[in-house]
């Protein structure tokens, strides 16, 4: 098995959690993946241009972010091995990002165009009820992170994290962390310190 074939079946597996898909169906949406690789701190998806892709992560680290006033930037989501990656409603709705994606380490993607993803998603309803489900759940999982960030404290924070994703403090540089959580490096590390599970 090759390269692309091995991470076909990674995407694979990820996309029959959702529920089964015939091998014509398959077939069809496999053939429109292509991998690509990026070199550490690429910009993929720059705010005001319309993502073009969406990504599965094969290996390596991403994160989507806005720039505020002042260029202050704010992480918003990390993607990695095994996740799907991308500006989501850039890519659906075809209207310009108000966010950044960049690599945080060599990343090897699989991509689709959205082209081609519109089209499968047209001709097999089974891949347009994967599409359906994908960013329902995305959804609810943004709406879970905004609950945190407007009512829990920077410990609860802290703890959630690293209940849900004790990896990332290994994948992700700590002042990228602290930006998706919304606390400021220095409370970050001291939570690091003091904080146990």
């Amino acid at each position: 098995m090759n390269e692309r074939e091995k991470s076909l079946e990674s995407l694979k597996k990820m996309i029959f959690q959702a529920g089964e898909l015939s091998d014509v169906e398959w077939e069809a949406f496999a053939a429109c993946w292509h991998p690509v690789d990026y070199r550490r701190k690429t910009t993929l998806t720059t705010a005001g241009d319309i993502e073009r892709y969406l990504y599965y992560v094969i290996d390596g680290v991403q994160r989507a972010y806005y720039v505020g006033e002042g260029k202050r930037d704010a992480t918003l989501i990390f993607s990695y091995t095994g996740s799907m990656s991308g500006i989501i409603d850039s890519f659906q709705l075809q209207k310009p990002s108000l966010y950044y994606l960049e690599t945080l380490t060599t990343s090897r993607l699989l991509r689709i165009s959205y082209a081609d993803f519109n089209r499968v998603l047209g001709t097999y309803p089974a891949l347009e009820r994967w599409g359906r489900i994908g960013t329902a759940a995305a959804m609810s999982g943004l709406m879970e992170r905004y609950i945190e960030l407007m009512t829990f404290s920077a410990e609860e924070k802290f703890r959630v994290l690293l209940t849900r994703s004790p990896h990332v403090l290994q994948l992700i540089p700590h002042k990228y962390l602290a930006s998706y959580l919304g606390l400021d490096p220095t409370t970050f590390s001291k939570l690091l310190a003091s904080v146990k599970l």
